[in-house]
């Protein structure tokens, strides 16, 4: 209470413009910020075959969190999240997905968490990911989250609304305690939603009122699009990236140079497989 959470820490000497914004935009969903960008899969391609050949297995997935986990650590304010007014840096970087056991129609979904510390490489991305989605994948696994979600539901209709308005209560004055602001998923940097791997579209998914997540970003199913190489327009392989974000945060400026950053990571993976020792930004 009283600007103090767990998860996060108070940002002090803001300017006064970027004091009196969360109070002028509420609610997350005032705030949004919606862009897309189609990225250019060669740099995807080339560093996945290149891997494969010395018998390692990497994803899209793999790769766009790794850059979203080094993007954030050099962009510290993008890491940042709005709270009954005021603004918080994370404590740490961590990075939602949703999980689904099958790709059958009524398969279940869950939703995974990892958390670092932003100087990992993309091998430990990667180790981070597939450890959280074979932990989840066990029969006997033990999903914090569904939990929860099973206790609540197993409360009649008109409880579930009580439960879930005193939690959304608690969150706002940081009355949550750590055990829950761990398991939640809403709780989290950013949010990614993989429709590629459904051959789906990308698509503008909203941010959650509830929570701290600032940004989600969405992959779609490639497509052979004219792209420019080299001077020339050339048909080749493109990615939709829609990415919404909430601005209460940060300035257009730093928003763009954080994104740019992003996408190179995106175009040239190469660079995340040596560990970040020289971070910039100041939180």
């Amino acid at each position: 209470m009283f600007g103090y959470r767990p998860d996060g820490k108070k940002v002090k000497d803001l300017d006064p413009i970027s004091k009196i914004v969360p109070h002028i935009m509420s609610a997350r969903y005032d705030a949004l910020n919606f862009t897309t960008y189609n990225v250019d899969c060669d740099g995807f391609d080339a560093f996945i075959h290149k891997q494969a050949e010395n018998g390692v297995q990497y994803t899209y997935m793999h790769i766009l969190i790794a850059a979203m986990v080094r993007g954030l650590a050099l962009y510290p304010a993008l890491n940042r999240f709005v709270m009954n007014g005021r603004i918080y840096a994370h404590n740490e970087i961590q990075i939602s997905f949703v999980v689904k056991k099958s790709l059958d129609l009524d398969a279940a979904e869950s939703l995974v968490k990892i958390t670092c510390n932003g100087k990992e490489t993309i091998a430990e991305i990667r180790e981070k990911i597939n450890a959280a989605i074979e932990e989840d994948a066990r029969p006997d696994a033990n999903n914090g989250t569904e939990k929860l979600a099973r206790l609540l539901t197993f409360t009649p209709n008109f409880m579930i609304k009580i439960l879930v308005g005193l939690i959304k209560f608690m969150d706002k004055h940081s009355m949550l305690p750590m055990a829950i602001l761990k398991l939640s998923p809403f709780h989290t940097s950013a949010f990614v939603t993989n429709l590629k791997s459904i051959k789906g579209p990308s698509i503008y998914h909203h941010l959650y009122d509830f929570g701290t997540t600032g940004l989600f970003f969405s992959m779609g199913k490639e497509s052979m699009t004219p792209i420019v190489r080299g001077g020339e327009i050339v048909k080749g392989k493109t990615m939709p990236l829609k990415i919404v974000m909430d601005e209460r945060f940060a300035d257009g400026m730093y928003w763009v140079c954080g994104l740019r950053q992003l996408i190179l990571f995106l175009q040239n993976p190469s660079l995340l497989e040596t560990p970040l020792t020289d971070q910039s930004g100041n939180l």
